[in-house]
């Protein structure tokens, strides 16, 4: 073999020097008789390096359990009163409070946070109670456009389907669709509704009463007390709307008959109040008798800039808001189900409508202040519950930015320009109208000098109106132009607000909610529906036997229990294609038939 050759297997074998030492003890052994104590095979490092690494592995598994338990913990806590199980669906007793920020898009936001920073002098990391908890986004569009209105928005949200601009929970075959609302009622909830419009407009409408078109508000505000096949289906409703209850005969009515639904409620049991001194006797909801129904203006309440000051007449969103929590959680103690409540901060979209600033960011503040309400009472509630609120649309296309001249942009808007400002364009537009109404007439000069020191200095918070601007005011006395516009357009230069429209637009809206957790499936951006089927699976009622239900009974009544008939609505496809009609049309006439 040659000598740099390695035999076969040589690594097999014990090195010469091992080898040797091994022989003479075991010859050592032999002379003496005695056996020598062999040396062990593995010594301590070996095992002191078992245990380490078996020490490891014991600490790697109870990390791993202790982990998965703390995530049981988290996302199933059973308790007496319900808790939440591994596919983030709630189990037992719970509450659901649906809030919805009518026409507030992200850029409303925007606004209120930095007029809110500039206001009370905050940093710039200061934030609303929104912002804390936002964890998506929302896509709007209907069956009829690319632009959704309210109708269609909310029956998104109350019946998960899609319909067309104007249907109040009624499909575009025009058959009704059981809401969220109905479906919970039947399944043993207690439920509410809470607005700062009327209570018959299109959002609160589109959980509990169907109609073909969302005009048809007296025909709302009878099926919202019991009168439809369902029978009645609310708890509690608070929020403005009364002129559509009560009679044509009766001074601050808006029906167009004699019907008086107040009676009519009254008749099923309802509880009614009317004022700030009935509604200030409920005490936030403690020992209230529902049903409950409280009509607190004619039609809407007033903005929340306007409001505070007649505080002594009309209660918050806050306030309402407090009410029916406390209420409904009081009617449902010893009930094994929770309730459902719907909260809108419904005149968020009106000073979109306006492009109104002002009336905007209070707006917003006060759903923001209800927001924290809701967030603080489902901390303290003892009962599963959860918060999810979004807005059916964006109105107004509102910036922050302006470009008022042709030369290039500076890159600025000015919160502090709206700081001043103590009324609503809407406020000051009335109050015009009751001062040329009321007043006789003193000639151009004096009523331009009342409503550059009145209504813009004072009211707006604008000292440097031009002659341009008072004569615009005053043109629009004749209905030619809504006067509300010119003031809202006066302060929104000033603060270099933008608006593209005074209807809505198709930009996505914001989801929010108590916990994300509790809310996983809304994470992300999804279409409006999935937040009225997250509804739905979170109370874990059906909407299809309410359907069924409402179309065997509906069979059984008058074909005008829903309304009018109207004719086929067109499509989404046979409507959004340009045709070049760009010509300025009126106010009224949108090309829809609707009323805004």
């Amino acid at each position: 073999m040659a000598k740099d050759q390695e035999p076969l297997l040589a690594e097999e074998r014990p090195s010469s020097e091992r080898s040797s030492e091994r022989n003479i003890e075991e010859e050592d052994a032999l002379l003496t008789g005695q056996q020598k104590a062999q040396s062990r095979k593995y010594g301590w490092p070996f095992w002191r390096e078992v245990g380490a690494f078996t020490w490891a592995l014991l600490a790697t598994v109870l990390v791993i359990i202790l982990g998965v338990l703390y995530q049981h913990q988290q996302t199933a806590h059973p308790s007496e009163s319900g808790g939440w199980e591994e596919d983030w669906k709630p189990s037992g007793k719970r509450n659901m409070i649906f809030m919805i920020s009518d026409g507030m898009g992200p850029t409303s936001l925007s606004l209120t946070r930095s007029f809110r920073q500039t206001q009370s002098g905050l940093p710039v990391d200061d934030v609303l109670v929104m912002d804390q908890h936002l964890i998506g986004s929302s896509r709007t569009r209907s069956t009829s456009s690319l632009i959704t209105d309210s109708a269609a928005g909310a029956t998104a949200f109350s019946c998960g389907l899609k319909s067309y601009n104007g249907a109040i929970s009624v499909l575009p075959d025009h058959s009704p669709c059981g809401t969220v609302l109905e479906a919970a009622k039947k399944a043993g909830y207690m439920t509410g509704l809470v607005v700062t419009t009327r209570i018959t407009d299109a959002t609160p409408a589109c959980f509990a009463a169907h109609v073909n078109l969302r005009a048809e508000e007296d025909k709302i505000a009878e099926q919202m007390v019991g009168e439809y096949p369902l029978g009645r289906v609310v708890d509690l409703m608070l929020g403005g709307g009364r002129c559509h209850f009560l009679p044509n005969t009766t001074e601050g009515s808006c029906r167009q008959d004699d019907i008086d639904v107040v009676k009519m409620a009254e008749a099923k049991d309802w509880s009614f109040v009317s004022d700030r001194k009935s509604f200030d006797g409920l005490n936030l909801g403690i020992g209230v008798k529902l049903p409950l129904l409280g009509l607190f203006a004619t039609t809407d309440i007033p903005y929340e800039v306007d409001r505070r000051q007649m505080n002594d007449v009309f209660p918050s969103l806050d306030e309402m808001a407090q009410t029916a929590l406390n209420a409904l959680s009081e009617a449902t103690r010893d009930s094994d189900k929770g309730f459902f409540l719907m909260i809108e901060g419904s005149r968020i979209d009106h000073a979109g409508h306006s492009n109104d600033p002002v009336a905007q960011v209070h707006e917003v503040l006060a759903y923001d202040k209800a927001f924290a309400s809701v967030l603080e009472f489902l901390d303290k509630d003892d009962v599963e519950g959860v918060l999810v609120g979004t807005s059916d649309h964006e109105t107004g296309g509102v910036a922050t930015a302006r470009q008022l001249h042709k030369e290039y942009p500076i890159y600025r808007w000015y919160p502090d320009a709206l700081l001043n400002s103590t009324h609503s364009a809407e406020n000051l537009a009335a109050q015009l109208a009751h001062h040329i109404k009321f007043h006789p007439p003193l000639g151009k000069p004096a009523i331009s000098n009342y409503v550059r020191a009145i209504l813009l200095e004072q009211g707006l918070g604008v000292h440097d109106a031009t002659d341009a601007e008072i004569d615009a005011i005053l043109d629009t006395s004749d209905g030619a132009l809504p006067t509300v516009y010119v003031f809202a357009d006066i302060i929104s230069r000033r603060a270099q607000v933008g608006w593209t429209t005074h209807g809505h637009s198709a930009v996505d809206v914001n989801v929010y909610t108590s916990n994300p957790k509790h809310a996983r499936p809304l994470i992300g951006n999804h279409e409006n529906t999935e937040i009225g089927d997250f509804i739905r699976e979170y109370l874990d009622v059906d909407l299809e036997g309410v359907t069924k239900e409402l179309k065997e009974k509906s069979a059984l009544l008058a074909n005008d229990w829903m309304g009018k008939p109207i004719a086929d609505v067109q499509s989404l496809a046979e409507l959004d294609h340009y045709a070049g009609d760009f010509k300025k049309r009126s106010l009224e006439d949108c090309g829809c038939g609707l009323k805004h």
